[in-house]
């Protein structure tokens, strides 16, 4: 697992890592997860307060607006504006992470309203997006024309055109770094220096867009990518944790960024080893007033020969640690993949899935090479790889 760590930091396109990269639970119903219809394209404990030291910008944002898609959590579920119960299924869409650090782009490929019209022909009714800090909050030497206003311009413009297409948004936080080091890649925690500022810029830019849900950190792996509990400590308190070389932002402090603003929408939160496990959620979940946390946690394949590529690959895992979750909180699959160019390990793990009402998002809507990384697409048009061409199939058919 710790080559696999080393191997994929390099890759650029990766989310990094091996998978891409307390109290009371935040619902209250304890029933299994009830049969659910997905949008397809053919229909409509105290933490610390942020100690940052950058403010969040604040001058040139315009806070976006409802567009018609709301999502709340109620219970273990999520639901509409209409009070129906929905899930979450779609891709990443890779890119925005990484072109503004490397001072080329913002965005990875086109980010048109074909591309995204391509998405919603797949059947996706959500698309998660990839953050970086230095580049929404213009500092660490991210250029004028890629950071800052600019980035946050054209996040906010893109959020507001998948939206239009009838699609909820995950904003996460996926590369950072603390002091004046650019974020280029994802350390095992957010920043104390800049990741609040982050959150509660972004808080505040769509707190009234009622689609939009936030995923606090990509996947964390503080104590050497350990499942341990000064791991789990620190993913929700922060602060001086092992295996981080820098003062973390835990979850909690992150939940309280986003709610200081006034921000209510859902927000993911994932446990340690890169979001790959959850055994212990609840019992470090963090508060929210607003009572509208969901776990996340991400599942990757290597091949039908050796087939781990992440913690909980097995549906021993799922069924031990994930459906008892369910029955609790809505969770999350944020990133789900297969190394081979295949999809026949993930096919029972998406049927899983879509039997105990968990959400679930590829990874990724990008033209890599999907023998390196889960690439779905070889053309912006929508044409699949073959792992691609089984995500497409599962999802325009048929579900429970």
């Amino acid at each position: 697992m710790l080559l696999a760590v080393v191997a994929v930091i390099t890759v650029r396109n990766w989310a990094t890592g091996p998978l891409g990269g307390t109290g009371a639970a935040s619902g209250t119903s304890t029933s299994a997860a009830p049969t659910v219809t997905l949008l397809t394209a053919s229909s409509s404990s105290a933490a610390q307060p942020s100690q940052s030291t950058r403010p969040a910008p604040s001058s040139s944002q315009v806070p976006e607006r409802h567009t018609g898609l709301s999502i709340r959590i109620v219970g273990n579920h999520f639901v509409d504006g209409d009070g129906e119960v929905i899930r979450l299924v779609g891709a990443n869409r890779s890119g925005t992470q990484y072109a503004c650090a490397e001072k080329w782009g913002i965005f990875d490929g086109p980010s048109d309203d074909a591309s995204i019209a391509s998405m919603r022909r797949w059947g996706f009714n959500a698309v998660r997006v990839n953050g970086n800090e230095d580049c929404w909050l213009g500092i660490n030497g991210v250029p004028e024309r890629y950071g800052g206003t600019n980035y946050r311009a054209a996040l906010a413009d893109y959020v507001r055109r998948v939206n239009a297409a009838g699609m909820y948004v995950i904003l996460d936080l996926h590369h950072s770094a603390p002091g004046t080091k650019l974020a280029s890649d994802q350390q095992p925690m957010p920043d104390r220096d800049h990741s609040p500022a982050y959150w509660r810029s972004v808080a505040e830019q769509f707190k009234h867009n009622h689609s939009v849900l936030f995923d606090l950190y990509n996947e964390p792996y503080p104590d050497d990518n350990h499942n341990t509990t000064a791991a789990w400590a620190c993913v929700r308190d922060g602060g001086t944790c092992p295996g981080v070389g820098f003062t973390a932002a835990g979850m909690q402090e992150l939940v309280s960024a986003v709610r200081a603003v006034g921000a209510t929408n859902p927000i993911l939160i994932s446990g340690p080893q890169y979001a790959g496990v959850v055994d212990r959620w609840l019992a470090y979940e963090p508060n929210d007033p607003a009572r509208q946390l969901a776990a996340s946690i991400h599942v990757y394949y290597q091949d039908r020969a050796n087939p781990e590529w992440s913690p909980c690959y097995l549906q021993e895992c799922w069924e031990r640690t994930i459906a008892p979750l369910a029955r609790r909180v809505p969770v999350v699959m944020g990133e789900i993949g297969e190394h081979d160019c295949g999809h026949s390990l993930i096919d029972p793990l998406m049927d899983w899935n879509d039997r105990h009402g968990v959400s679930y998002l590829a990874w990724a809507w990008f033209t890599g090479n999907c023998a390196d990384e889960p690439a779905l697409i070889s053309r912006y048009d929508g044409t699949p790889t073959p792992f691609g061409a089984g995500v497409r199939s599962h999802l325009l058919g048929p579900h429970p």
